[in-house]
């Protein structure tokens, strides 16, 4: 039995890192479980036109059947639907229509869009709930006013446009032959060896900060920080982490571990939040250099899924070298699910890091087993609210050698 929250894994493990496969097909003259043969009698049932035309109009079967078809229609549709959203936001009409309804000619007039066209777009933002009609026009909706308060979400969405591009040909993508733009936007995931350029670094910490409050958000509501007196985080960009720690728990120094281009605007960031005084920045990369030692508690957000099993491997031992016996690692980043597959992490964030051809999500499960290889115990994962934003898995160096989960 393991204690509640504790991941069910026995170290240390070593794991077989790969993308996890494909199961075999059955073999031929196997016999199938009774689950298995009551599938193939249903799937046969519903994928025949006659079947779907008479559960349409019998009363016990036609909200199911009318519920699957809207289903598959919005995932037919689903592409139209993000460049509506992605319409609405590079418009920012949610922000022009919040404090009262306009008039689709008004709205036209302003952004010069023939009126029958921004009509449709603006009867397209009221279906998916993104504006709501009034008498006197469109106004935000609850959905649209939700998504305006969500830090950086806006920005993400003009991104997409680079990441839509790299889904054209999702055959190419999966089967590994597609020149990705997102691989070239995110250079810094390869390990930059002076080799970044500086607006190149400051447009990737820029959107990752701007996305980062709700990472922090929730990663604050999940881990309790009491007694931490030093916390390092490695990768954190220009501090955004940090600097929400900083501002909910006075108690801990921390610590800024990343590269050298990144410096100014973690300063920067520091210095308007009055935490200079409390962060040491150390500039460095955690493929080629150490890590500093002196911090109780490590923090890896949003960095193990930007890199392969290999790379994660070498920074989480790096990680154990670094931390004292009974040092703390949180790891806290997009999860993808272990039995069941779940729509954030097993397909956005899945499809996102097969386009930057590094890295993958991984399960809380796999993140353990990487994290006992490494030499950590007391591995548990933390409930999140949110955790399409983010999922927490904390571990902990043993305090003596070879002592390990039970």
């Amino acid at each position: 039995m393991t204690e509640p929250g504790r991941l069910e894994t026995r170290g240390p493990v070593q794991q077989d890192t790969r993308a996890p496969q494909p199961p075999a097909p059955v073999e031929p003259g196997r016999p199938l479980t009774l689950r298995a043969r009551w599938r193939r009698w249903r799937n046969a049932r519903v994928a025949s036109p006659a079947f779907q035309s008479w559960a349409a109009a019998n009363p016990f079967t036609k909200r199911a059947t009318r519920k699957d078809g809207e289903r598959l229609f919005d995932l037919v549709a689903g592409f139209v639907h993000s460049q509506v959203l992605l319409s609405v936001v590079e418009l920012d009409l949610l922000s022009e229509l919040m404090e009262g309804p306009q008039t689709a000619a008004q709205i036209a007039q302003r952004h010069r869009i023939e009126p029958t066209r921004m009509e449709a777009l603006l009867r397209a933002a009221t279906a998916l709930h993104l504006l709501e009609r009034s008498e006197d026009g469109y106004q935000t909706a609850r959905l649209g006013a939700a998504a305006t308060g969500v830090p950086g979400l806006s920005d993400m969405i003009r991104h997409h446009a680079v990441f839509y591009r790299d889904l054209a040909d999702p055959l190419a993508l999966l089967r590994g032959e597609a020149e990705t733009e997102l691989a070239t936007f995110w250079p810094y995931v390869f390990g930059a060896q002076g080799a970044v350029p500086p607006d190149v670094a400051a447009r990737y910490s820029e959107l990752m900060a701007e996305s980062q409050g709700l990472v922090a958000e929730e990663t604050l509501r999940a881990v309790r920080f009491g007694g931490i007196q030093r916390l390092m985080d490695v990768g954190g960009g220009t501090g955004a982490f940090l600097t929400a720690v900083g501002r909910a728990r006075p108690e801990p120094n921390l610590v800024l571990f990343d590269l050298p281009e990144v410096a100014p605007g973690a300063r920067a960031r520091f210095e308007a939040a009055g935490l200079t005084s409390r962060v040491t920045i150390v500039p460095g990369s955690f493929r080629d250099d150490p890590l500093p030692l002196g911090a109780d508690a490590v923090s890896l957000v949003r960095v193990l899924y930007d890199h392969g099993d290999d790379t994660v491997a070498h920074l989480l031992k790096a990680v154990h070298a670094a931390l004292p016996p009974g040092g703390r690692l949180i790891v806290s980043e997009p999860m993808t699910g272990a039995r069941a597959p779940e729509r954030a992490g097993d397909v956005y964030f899945a499809f996102y890091c097969m386009a930057m051809r590094t890295g993958r999500a991984r399960n809380p499960q796999e993140i353990a087993q990487l994290l006992h290889a490494a030499g950590f115990d007391d591995v548990k994962r933390r409930n999140t609210a949110r955790p399409f934003v983010t999922s927490v898995v904390e571990a902990r160096k043993p305090t003596q050698i070879g002592v390990q989960a039970a």
